[in-house]
């Protein structure tokens, strides 16, 4: 993603892996996987893995021409010259050459990869490793068969960087690469594509890494001013102009207004369309006609009664936090700024409510002082800080009427849900709490989240937490229909540790007493965030959990990929149809399911 997250970072190698779980009753060892080995160290190549030769597509004048056979499963992408249907690039102007030749000095010998967080060799091993772009391709249907409500896209975005890293990199700063899987009458057809950011557009061109790394090209004083040098000369050089934007949209994907937008919150949203055979396009960075400004969270809320979206933006300077909302038609409406909250801090994800909007302000924060004087990263924790939940009225105009509660120890980077209870007297929020805080940014395998249910009385100000899980649980989602109204079931993801994801656990948190059920995907298999789909979105007197999840998963063992689609009222989530897709799909971060007939409105 293209800030930051509290989910993914990649497996320590064999020689250096360290498994000491901070809660010994929930987390436990792994072994390190043998199936793949740690990627070689390479300075600016293009990275190439081509489908095998058994897929065949129709050629058309926004695909890619036919690529050439490679073996299946590889044990790891190849690395080549440029990708099949890459655009034309021009030889590098020498003061291209020469700028990445002081890229290189940076970091060989400035700031070389030293931290498995940010090595290129650990956090792109495994099925972390990017592959090529490919065009629509058949895939079998290998076990049961596809329900007709799934016509229509399951959408997934994750980080896939264009270029093997020449130095520092953090799994949140690779390019975003929607993977989508069409489904008509039964039969699906995937396709891989980059969103094509202004980021990706002069990279390509240049045939190198030309924008900094955001999350691991400042860590400490002296990395900060040598890149910091460096990206400005390349501006006033004319290589690029960041008002154009930064970001990757590699984090998640939103549909309000009609259109579908792969976000990533460092900077504008992008649109994107899919075509009649499946291809995804990105169609521009929308500013939605100049009111939107810098960026917009990855994690917007869409109100399915209303058809409005709910979002915000944060950032290191005040206002530190701004909320804003667009009509059922995509229209922005004015800014909130948000001037009570004093300090930057790390806001990923916020919740609505059908009365208010609700902010988690964490003890993860932006820390430049960290940065200078001890050499870490400008995103730290403060084990001082005290978290809080601000509550503003949903539609509010300014913030005359915020809130600000302390909740101590409860740090939340995803959120699953909220609602309103006593005629709007309280307000409930359900999302996973991140134990061991200090962990998130370095050492995801160290880090549990906990599923809690908090309650905040308006009235006395008092509010109580309840866990709902023990397990470590995040990237969970619930029936859309229920997003700001009171649910009872949600889908989580299980950690084993993160950033893999063992399995899927379906929670009653109606239950005064924990009650769950679960998938696991069995050894050596690890998927993504779930995604459930109702049979009858339309029907009003449908059970809540009427319907299925689905996510990709991947086979270690084998190297092989699949789309599985789980019945989400069977106790053990039993499997209705499981895809054979013709590659690989990379774990990455969010997805969405996208139906026929709003495909056609795009």
């Amino acid at each position: 993603m293209d800030a930051f997250s509290s989910s993914f970072l990649s497996t320590l190698p064999p020689s250096t892996k360290l498994r000491s779980p901070v809660i010994t009753t929930t987390l436990r060892s792994t072994s390190p996987s043998p199936y793949y080995a740690p990627l070689p160290y390479i300075s600016s190549v293009r990275i190439e893995e081509k489908p095998p030769t058994s897929t065949t597509t129709t050629k058309t004048s926004h695909q890619p021409p036919p690529q050439s056979p490679k073996a299946w499963p590889p044990p790891a992408p190849s690395y080549a010259s440029p990708s099949v249907g890459a655009k034309k690039r021009v030889e590098p102007r020498l003061s291209t050459m020469i700028f990445n030749t002081f890229d290189d000095i940076i970091n060989n010998f400035i700031d070389p990869p030293l931290r498995p967080s940010v090595d290129p060799k650990h956090v792109l091993s495994h099925n972390f490793a990017p592959v090529d772009e490919l065009p629509p391709t058949p895939c079998e249907v290998i076990q049961g068969s596809l329900p007709p409500c799934l016509d229509g896209a399951y959408i997934r975005n994750g980080p896939n960087p264009q270029f093997l890293p020449r130095g520092p990199y953090h799994l949140f700063d690779g390019d975003g690469m929607l993977h989508s899987i069409r489904i008509s009458k039964g039969k699906a057809t995937l396709c891989s594509r980059y969103v094509k950011t202004y980021k990706y557009s002069i990279e390509n061109q240049m045939g190198s890494p030309v924008f900094p790394n955001v999350f691991s090209g400042f860590n400490g004083l002296t990395a900060a001013a040598t890149r910091g040098a460096l990206s400005a000369v390349r501006i006033l050089s004319g290589e690029f102009n960041p008002a154009n934007g930064i970001g990757l949209a590699n984090t998640s994907l939103a549909l309000f207004g009609n259109r579908l937008y792969a976000l990533g919150e460092s900077d504008l949203p992008y649109s994107i369309r899919l075509t009649s055979t499946g291809d995804i396009q990105t169609l521009g960075r929308i500013d939605f006609n100049g009111k939107l400004f810098m960026s917009m969270t990855a994690h917007p809320k869409i109100d399915d009664d209303t058809g409005e979206a709910f979002a915000f933006r944060y950032g290191p300077v005040p206002p530190y936090l701004t909320y804003f909302h667009f009509d059922a038609n995509g229209n922005k409406q004015p800014d909130v700024p948000i001037f009570s909250m004093t300090r930057p801090s790390f806001l990923h994800d916020f919740a609505i409510t059908k009365k208010y909007a609700i902010f988690a302000d964490i003890q993860i924060g932006m820390n430049p002082m960290d940065m200078i004087i001890g050499g870490g990263s400008p995103v730290g924790t403060d084990p001082a800080k005290v978290p809080r939940i601000g509550i503003i009225p949903r539609y509010a105009k300014d913030e005359s009427e915020i809130r600000w509660f302390d909740v101590p120890g409860f740090n939340l980077i995803h959120a699953i849900n909220a609602w309103d209870e006593d005629d709007g007297n309280a307000i409930v929020l359900l999302a996973p709490n991140i134990l061991s805080v200090e962990h998130t940014l370095e050492r995801m395998d160290l880090v549990h989240a906990l599923v809690e249910k908090v309650r905040i009385d308006l009235r006395t100000g008092l509010g109580t937490r309840h866990p709902i899980s023990a397990r470590n649980l995040d990237f969970a989602v619930l029936n859309p229909a229920y997003v700001a109204k009171k649910n009872k079931y949600v889908y989580a993801a299980v950690g084993d540790p993160m950033p893999k994801i063992a399995g899927v656990v379906k929670l009653d948190v109606s239950k005064g007493e924990r009650q769950e059920c679960s998938r696991m995907y069995g050894p050596g298999c690890f998927g993504g965030e779930p995604f459930f789909v109702a049979k009858e979105p339309q029907n009003p007197e449908a059970d809540e959990d009427d319907g299925y999840v689905v996510s990709y998963v991947h086979n270690e063992n084998t190297g092989e990929s699949r789309f599985l689609v789980m019945d989400a009222q069977s106790h053990n989530l039993d499997i209705v149809a499981a895809v054979k897709l013709p590659r690989r799909v990379p774990y990455g971060f969010h997805g969405l399911f996208v139906r026929e007939s709003d495909l056609n409105k795009l």
